[in-house]
């Protein structure tokens, strides 16, 4: 078995489509709000070529054998001008097929990304995960990364 990964292009615009619906459906799941605020906007194969068009962001399509069976989408930030124009990269979206979490893609998408964004002097990242996504928490941290915030939510048409 041969874990591979590579930067995403046009050509890859079926797979990340396919794969970007089994995340929405996974963090919709979690959060119902997750599609409204916090995925992609629709359509999402015209979101995906415009971040695939930024020179700010970086898609990267993790494989197996040649199978594309997850991806991570990042771009790089400005933050709050007493950084002095530092930037930080952050992993929006990060999404592995189920049936291929246990082989380390996740992992190797994960450092590509930030090695690449490393290339363009970032040294601080973020990654976004919901709350009670325990696994993503634990992915995450396990890569050195650690919560410096939450934000929190009150929807009053929920009440």
């Amino acid at each position: 078995m041969s874990v591979t990964t590579r930067e995403a292009g046009t050509e890859d615009l079926p797979s990340l489509l396919r794969l970007y619906r089994g995340l929405e459906t996974e963090m919709t799941t979690l959060h119902p709000m997750w599609h409204l605020a916090d995925g992609l906007a629709e359509p999402v194969e015209s979101s995906f070529a415009t971040l695939l068009a930024d020179p700010d962001a970086i898609v990267v399509i993790g494989e197996i054998d040649g199978y594309p069976f997850g991806f991570i989408a990042a771009r790089v930030e400005e933050m709050l001008p007493q950084a002095k124009d530092e930037k930080v990269g952050s992993i929006r979206l990060i999404y592995v097929e189920p049936e291929a979490r246990e082989i380390a893609l996740g992992e190797e998408m994960r450092d590509v990304v930030m090695d690449l964004l490393r290339r363009r002097g970032i040294s601080k990242f973020d990654a976004h995960v919901l709350p009670g996504h325990r696994l993503a928490k634990n992915f995450f941290e396990a890569g050195g990364f650690s919560a410096r915030a939450i934000v929190m939510y009150h929807d009053d048409d929920e009440e």
